[in-house]
């Protein structure tokens, strides 16, 4: 945010909800990127003309940082109103966060079936809020890294193997309520029915990686690269087993295999709703591939739902030694508006 004044920012939220309710019906921002007066700039940028709403949807959050910023003012007379969980996340060991990269008083995540009708609504927002805010950073993703519905078939990441096998489906409404959405018990009662975004930039170093042979990339990962299945035997779904004994006096599904160190039962039984992307983002300096998972869950509580996990992760999975965390933030994603209201506007009742 560049303005300081709370009415600004009830302002910005609420033509991002119109401009947000125009393009994912398939129409431009505003009059248009052709209608309006000529001597003036179109309200619409126009890259997204003749093309359908391609399954556009458009998420907000509130960033720490919008309640309290860095030096602890109340900008927005909202700071009594922060959730216990909104926090800046830890420090997580091997982190190497670019904080260019990192945090933010707000965030727009826009996902469709096309990358330029994603791009050009980011783009819109962005340009409707000049002058009142300005963009920290941004992320393009393609594909999707984790299964969200029973009908989806389990994509792949970039190290080439299935993710998000065990992922909470959109079907498995008692799972939602309970590790996802925020209740009325959470002790900010203007989120309740949102939920929180954990988002995480997870550059893999795709060159190392493709020079592991084949077992031991499924011994990192707890699980066949071709079907999913776990290492103890059995299908993509199949539970794994980890008490199943291997060679060499191990169990076949190692101790630092990723399937077991991030598994729900090592966690009280807590579980995300993934959203992740692919990324490439051309290449690095040693013209290596600057390429990763762009990290995105949806949790009823941080605290309990990811870090627990993430510090398991960073400490324990065999993984890690060919992932590098650049980026990293945590958002409060308020319920959906309803007809008439704009984004958050419980949080301003």
């Amino acid at each position: 945010m560049l303005a300081d004044d709370r009415a600004e920012l009830v302002d910005l939220l609420e033509r991002w909800t119109l401009a947000a309710e125009q393009m994912t019906a398939g129409q431009p921002a505003g009059t248009g990127a052709v209608d309006g007066d000529v001597r003036l700039p179109p309200d619409d940028t126009g890259e997204a003309l003749d093309l359908p709403a391609s399954g556009l949807s458009i998420t907000f959050g509130f960033g720490p940082s919008l309640f309290r910023d860095g030096e602890g003012t109340d900008r927005f007379g909202i700071a009594d109103r922060q959730p216990d969980a909104l926090r800046e996340l830890p420090h997580f060991p091997g982190d190497i966060l670019d904080p260019a990269r990192s945090g933010g008083d707000l965030c727009i995540q826009a996902c469709a079936d096309d990358p330029q009708v994603a791009v050009h609504a980011v783009r819109n927002l962005a340009r409707i809020g000049f002058g009142t805010v300005s963009v920290r950073w941004s992320q393009l993703g393609f594909g999707r890294t984790s299964t969200t519905s029973t009908s989806q078939s389990t994509p792949r990441n970039l190290f080439g193997f299935k993710d998000g096998t065990a992922n909470v489906k959109a079907e498995e409404g008692a799972a939602l309520n309970e590790h996802v959405w925020v209740g009325d018990d959470a002790g900010a009662g203007w989120l309740a029915g949102g939920s929180y975004l954990v988002a995480r930039r997870i550059t893999m170093t795709i060159e190392v990686w493709d020079r592991q042979p084949l077992g031991d990339q499924e011994s990192f990962v707890g699980r066949t690269k071709g079907t999913g299945a776990p290492l103890s035997g059995g299908e993509e779904m199949t539970e794994p087993d980890f008490d199943m004994p291997g060679s060499n006096d191990q169990p076949v599904i190692p101790t630092d295999a990723h399937v077991r160190i991030v598994h729900p039962d090592a966690h009280g039984g807590v579980r995300m709703l993934r959203r992740g992307y692919n990324f490439v983002d051309g290449s690095n300096a040693l013209g290596g591939l600057d390429a990763g998972l762009f990290f995105i869950a949806y949790v009823r509580d941080p605290g309990t739902h990811f870090v627990p996990v993430q510090l398991a992760m960073s400490k324990n999975d065999a993984l890690t030694e060919y992932l590098k965390v650049t980026g990293s933030a945590l958002f409060a994603v308020p319920p959906g508006a309803g007809p008439g209201e704009h984004v958050g506007q419980s949080l301003f009742a």
